[in-house]
């Protein structure tokens, strides 16, 4: 029993890890972005970024970088309008607990 605890462990381990070359640093730092749709729309989405607090400047690089590629995968293009972006004034943005939220949606093919 003890094996199969210690192998299941070590797997949930290796699973969240992502190897130093694979990792991209924005500002000098490492950030934990995460895009979700709202309501189910692929167009319109929230992305949140951790820790703000190593860099603001890094943190809303990393929001928009995933933004991009969601953007580029889903409708082929990186036009993003932003409810909550990068030109937001720093005092306006979403930061609670140290978790940057940014807001935009993806403009659909025109």
């Amino acid at each position: 029993m003890k094996i199969w605890t210690a192998l299941v462990v070590c797997a949930g381990l290796t699973a969240g890890c992502t190897s130093s070359e694979d990792r991209i640093l924005f500002d000098g730092q490492y950030f934990n972005a995460k895009l979700r749709k709202v309501d189910r729309q692929l167009d319109v989405f929230t992305v949140t970024v951790k820790p703000v607090s190593k860099s603001v400047e890094g943190a809303l690089a990393a929001g928009q970088y995933e933004a991009i590629i969601h953007c580029v995968n889903y409708f082929g293009s990186s036009d993003i309008e932003w409810t909550v972006g990068p030109d937001t004034p720093t005092e306006q943005l979403s930061v609670v607990n140290d978790v940057l939220t940014l807001q935009g949606r993806c403009p659909r093919s025109r």
